[in-house]
């Protein structure tokens, strides 16, 4: 079996606001515009609680039929009691499919007039990129990717230990995970390649996570994970992450802490 990353529901439903405020609508609107008049069935890849679907639904026609793929079962139970709308109102169907997403085919997208994402292809592999972008070239509709991490972080005020922190965090993303390697930041890049190779056409928009002290407790998160996992690659820093997290955990209390994190939405079409 393959080994999956653990995701949390507290987690996913703390980051969905900033989501949703990050993800690109013009991108959004321009894969609407792809789309053929009537019922529309979209299949959203690593679903998890559904955030995709509740920011996306409403930006585009009905009726629709949403088939959730996740690996987490219970993730998925929470998205179908949660619901959406779509641009008329009308609640859209749902449907589940649990299991793993490493060998993904055009079978599997069966029907798909798009297909979604959030948040996954920097925790796939480069087989597994491929085997989606292939899966979603083979069904031939259009494919939404949103908030793919690319690596550069900004911190206000600048530390001169954060370039180390930013480099670690990304050699992490990077990691071997079982007998798995993922792709981590080159992910976006990855994906858009395979798709010119198949002669689609690809658009990127940058969206960006803007934190701040009016949404701390994400910062707060947000930034103790982003450690964890520097301090994970890198055991030599942590001689000096004790004082380096202190700080900023202070001018977080303070509301004197930012962080923009880089993110990057691709839409790709036939």
């Amino acid at each position: 079996m393959t080994e999956v990353i653990e995701v949390s529901s507290d987690w996913l439903a703390l980051r969905e606001p900033e989501d949703a405020r990050a993800r690109s609508r013009h991108l959004a609107l321009a894969a609407a515009g792809q789309l053929a008049p009537g019922p529309i069935l979209i299949h959203d890849l690593g679903s998890g609680t559904g955030s995709m679907m509740r920011w996306l639904a409403p930006q585009l026609p009905g009726p629709q039929t949403w088939v959730l793929h996740d690996w987490n079962a219970s993730l998925i139970e929470r998205a179908m009691h949660a619901g959406a709308n779509d641009r008329e109102g009308r609640s859209v169907s749902i449907r589940a499919r649990s299991g793993e997403l490493a060998h993904l085919e055009s079978d599997d997208l069966d029907g798909a007039s798009l297909v979604t994402a959030s948040a996954l292809l920097d925790v796939l592999t480069s087989t597994e990129v491929g085997a989606l972008t292939g899966a979603c070239v083979g069904v031939g509709c259009p494919v939404l990717l949103s908030l793919s991490v690319t690596g550069r972080v900004s911190l206000d005020p600048w530390d001169p230990r954060d370039d180390e922190f930013e480099a670690a965090f990304n050699a992490h993303q990077r990691r071997r995970a079982g007998a798995r390697r993922l792709v981590g930041p080159t992910a976006v890049a990855l994906a858009r390649r395979r798709f010119l190779e198949a002669g689609w056409n690809v658009r990127a928009a940058a969206t960006p996570w803007r934190l701040g002290d009016h949404d701390q407790p994400l910062l707060d998160e947000w930034f103790a994970g982003w450690c964890d996992a520097a301090l994970q690659e890198r055991a030599d820093l942590r001689v000096d992450g004790a004082a380096y997290r202190a700080l900023r955990s202070s001018q977080s209390r303070r509301g004197a802490l930012s962080a923009e994190v880089a993110h990057t939405d691709l839409l790709a079409w036939p």
